[in-house]
């Protein structure tokens, strides 16, 4: 009886263990966009922007954190002062997509898995250099030929694309759109 005792004291953990991290290695599905979904770094609602959008799932939140643009989620797992514990990322299907101006409220692809068109001449809803996202690569070439740029996927993405200053790129970076992170002189 000792023995299975000790057996059963040394592998319960490692059993559970491994149930544990099956389930939390599951992703969170996606949320529907609604209009209380408020921009991480415009503070503005995400509804009011055409274009593509993201929200993504931190395990120390509560509610995922919304972007008006791809752009900017992108951008929030750059940053070094916004939390790693990134779940899930989720970006627009713009091959789903209404219309640029309405694209969509559930339309989501997980960002990892997503293929984006960079330096297109769609611009973001804030007016800025957009990442738009796509979960298919013929939805993506067809936008390519509509409106130019080049596919890229999620890990391709170009860092100084998403945290360009304005100006440079034509369009503000996730630290100059919150004036929290602003530098003073």
């Amino acid at each position: 009886m000792r023995r299975f005792a000790l057996v059963f004291a040394v592998l319960a953990p490692i059993l559970l263990g491994g149930c544990w991290e099956k389930q939390t290695a599951e992703l969170p599905p996606p949320s529907r966009m609604t209009a209380e979904d408020i921009g991480h770094y415009c503070g503005m609602n995400v509804l009011e922007h055409p274009g593509p959008k993201g929200h993504i799932f931190v395990a120390s939140l509560i509610e995922p954190v919304w972007f008006s643009s791809v752009r900017d989620t992108i951008g929030f797992t750059m940053l070094p002062d916004e939390p790693k514990d990134i779940r899930a990322i989720y970006v627009s299907d713009m091959g789903k997509a209404p219309s640029w101006e309405k694209p969509g409220a559930d339309n989501w692809v997980e960002a990892r898995k997503a293929l984006f068109v960079i330096g297109s001449r769609a611009k973001s809803g804030m007016g800025g250099d957009e990442a738009v996202s796509f979960a298919d690569r013929a939805d993506a070439d067809k936008f390519v030929r509509e409106n130019g740029g080049r596919i890229v996927n999620f890990g391709q993405v170009p860092r100084d694309y998403i945290l360009a200053s304005a100006g440079v790129e034509g369009g503000a970076s996730a630290d100059e759109a919150d004036p929290r992170r602003q530098k003073s002189d």
